[in-house]
């Protein structure tokens, strides 16, 4: 996990009300809830594990030739 600073945002009484996540503990926590929605679904959970485990493939740079990108 991404080690950060969090700054709480408080009301007139002290009270928490908002918290600044640094963004790239943002993206992490986006990522997990992104999966964690994919795995409700057996079947996006059956691809999900599928592809996990394939070791073939090309590259990025291949795919950017291929896309001409």
């Amino acid at each position: 996990m991404v080690q950060a600073s969090l700054q709480y945002i408080t009301d007139e009484n002290g009270k928490a009300i908002s918290v600044v996540v640094p963004i790239e503990l943002w993206r992490e926590i986006e990522s997990e809830r992104e999966t964690a929605h994919l795995l409700k679904s057996k079947a996006m959970k059956k691809r999900l594990l599928e592809a996990k485990k394939r070791t073939d493939g090309i590259s990025l740079e291949q795919a950017r030739e291929k896309l001409g990108i």
